[in-house]
């Protein structure tokens, strides 16, 4: 039987500047139409924790994104997402700088031990999603 799929917002720092970068996130955002993207200026860390904090309501869960994070496969991590099922789940992309100190109390996950451009990060980030999404839902993309 299909699991659900959580509501899902990306908040993330810094615009995405490459045309292919672009049309690959677009490609997924079409699928994914539980997923919001915001982006937000890079402006140091504490400024993008306190407007990060200022999109997020005490609802929302927020997991952070980070290279030093929990690291999932892909079938994992779709379980982690169906477990978060309900209400909105918010995942957080930082800067280049990183993450405030104060936003590393909340669940962290890694894409990869490697260091990516934020830019490849948020397209990984919605391809990850969008294939979590047909596990979840059995479909064939996982294949």
């Amino acid at each position: 039987m299909p699991q659900s799929f959580p509501k899902i917002k990306i908040i993330a720092v810094g615009k995405v500047k490459k045309p292919w970068i672009k049309d690959g996130i677009a490609l997924y955002a079409k699928r994914l139409p539980e997923v919001e993207i915001i982006e937000i200026k890079d402006s140091g860390k504490e400024k993008e924790a306190d407007k990060l904090e200022s999109l997020i309501t005490a609802q929302d869960r927020l997991a952070v994104m980070a290279e030093y994070g929990k690291m999932r496969d892909s079938v994992a991590f779709a379980q982690w997402l169906g477990s978060e099922a309900f209400g909105t789940l918010v995942l957080f992309i930082g800067g280049p700088e990183g993450v405030s100190d104060r936003l590393k109390t909340h669940p962290m996950i890694s894409l990869s031990a490697m260091t990516f451009p934020h830019e490849i990060a948020r397209l990984m980030l919605v391809e990850q999603l969008y294939r979590a999404k047909t596990i979840l839902q059995k479909g064939s993309y996982h294949k």
